[in-house]
C-alpha cells in the first residue's frame, strides 16, 4: 500500500469513528410531540378555571378611543388566559349594520380588535344602536367571521369549570372534586323599551324563566348579560330604559338567585350592588364615555374612564376586575360561595 493510501484511509477511519456517536443519535427511534401552546411563551398563570373578558358599547371605526381599549385588550390577553370575549351591545355606531356583508364589520370590528389574543369567540348582545337598522344582519355574520358567535338573538350556553392540569398531571383531589359550571344567559332587551314588542319580550321571558329554572344542577353561577343595565350611577338613574328593565328583571333574577347581571349602555365601568340577590356590573367603556355619579349607597365602584372587565371564575369564586385603556387595574372584587 501507498504511503498516500494509508493516510487517506487512516484519516476517513477516524473521521467514521467521531461521527458515531452523534449518528446514531440520530438514529434512535425518539419521538417528540409538542403542541403549539408547548412552544410559545407562558402568559400568567392562576388557579381559576374559566377566564374572559367584557366590553360594551364600543363601534365607532376606532375612534373615540376604541382602539386604545382594542389595544390594551389585546395587550392584556397576550398576558393573561382569556376564553372568549363578551360585547354588551351597541356594537356598531350610529345605527347598527344593513347586512353581514356592512363595511362597518370590518371597520369597526376585525379592522380593530386585531391582536393574536382576540382571535377568541365573541358572544355579542344588540344594543339599542343595532336596532336602528338590521339586527339579523348580526346573527347572520355568525356564518362570516370565525370568531363572532351569535346564534340567535337570544341564546345561552353551560361552561364547564374545569381547570387546567398542571405540567399534564391532575391532582387526585382535583379528578374527584366536582367541576361546576356557569351558566351564561344572553338576552336581546332593547325591544323591552317598545310597547309594539310585546308577544316577542313575553317569548323572550318565558325562555328565560324556563332556562333559569331548568339550569343542570351542578351549575355554579348563573350570568346574565343584556345591553340595558337595571340599576346605574351613570346619567340613566331614573331614567325609563332603568326602570322598565328593573321592573321587568330584578324579582325573576332574586328568585332564580342569578349571581351577575352584566350590561353596557352607560358608557363607564360600575360594580353595584342594591338589595336583593344580584350583582350589577357594567361595562359599556368600550368607546365614548359618559359621566357617573358618586356616593349612591348601592355602588361599590364607578369610573368614567376607557376600559373593559375581566371575569375569573372557579366552582367557588368569581373574580372582576375593571381595566383602563392603560392597563391599570382599577378596581379589584371577588364574589364566593
Amino acid at each position: 500500500m501507498e504511503r498516500r493510501d494509508f493516510v487517506k484511509n487512516t484519516a476517513l477511519a477516524a473521521i467514521g469513528a467521531t461521527m458515531i456517536g452523534p449518528l446514531g443519535a440520530l438514529a434512535e427511534p425518539k419521538v417528540t410531540h409538542f403542541d403549539s401552546d408547548d412552544l410559545s411563551p407562558s402568559k400568567a398563570k392562576d388557579d381559576y378555571a374559566l377566564h374572559f373578558m367584557v366590553v360594551g358599547d364600543w363601534g365607532r371605526n376606532g375612534e373615540y378611543d376604541q382602539l386604545e381599549v382594542a389595544k390594551q385588550m389585546g395587550i392584556w390577553g397576550a398576558e393573561h388566559p382569556n376564553s372568549f370575549v363578551i360585547s354588551a351591545g351597541d356594537n356598531f355606531y350610529p345605527s347598527g349594520v344593513v347586512s353581514e356583508n356592512d363595511p362597518l364589520f370590518h371597520y369597526s370590528f376585525e379592522n380593530i380588535y386585531t391582536a393574536h389574543s382576540l382571535q377568541c369567540d365573541w358572544y355579542p348582545v344588540l344594543g339599542n344602536h343595532d336596532y336602528h337598522t338590521n339586527v339579523d344582519a348580526q346573527v347572520k355574520y355568525s356564518q362570516v367571521s370565525r370568531r363572532w358567535d351569535m346564534p340567535s338573538t337570544y341564546y345561552s350556553k353551560e361552561i364547564v369549570l374545569k381547570k387546567e392540569k398542571a405540567e399534564g398531571k391532575e391532582d387526585a383531589k382535583d379528578k374527584e372534586a366536582p367541576k361546576g359550571k356557569a351558566l351564561l344567559i344572553f338576552m336581546d332587551t332593547d325591544p323591552f323599551l317598545h310597547e309594539n314588542k310585546a308577544d316577542y319580550v313575553a317569548k323572550q321571558m318565558d325562555w328565560l324563566k324556563n332556562t333559569l329554572r331548568n339550569a343542570s344542577a351542578d351549575v355554579k353561577w348563573k350570568i346574565v348579560i343584556g345591553h340595558h343595565p337595571f340599576y346605574t350611577v351613570g346619567p340613566r338613574i331614573v331614567n325609563s330604559d332603568t326602570l322598565t328593565m328593573r321592573k321587568a328583571l330584578k324579582q325573576l333574577f332574586d328568585d332564580n338567585k342569578v349571581d351577575v347581571y352584566l350590561s353596557g349602555h352607560e358608557h363607564s365601568l360600575q360594580h353595584l350592588k342594591p338589595d336583593g340577590y344580584t350583582h350589577q356590573f357594567i361595562s359599556g367603556a368600550g368607546s365614548e364615555l359618559t359621566t357617573v355619579t358618586t356616593g349612591i349607597p348601592y355602588s361599590k365602584f364607578q369610573a368614567a374612564e376607557h376600559g373593559f372587565m375581566y371575569f375569573s371564575i372557579d366552582a367557588g369564586r368569581l373574580n372582576v376586575k375593571a381595566i383602563n385603556y392603560s392597563g391599570n387595574v382599577l378596581y379589584e372584587t371577588e364574589l364566593t360561595k
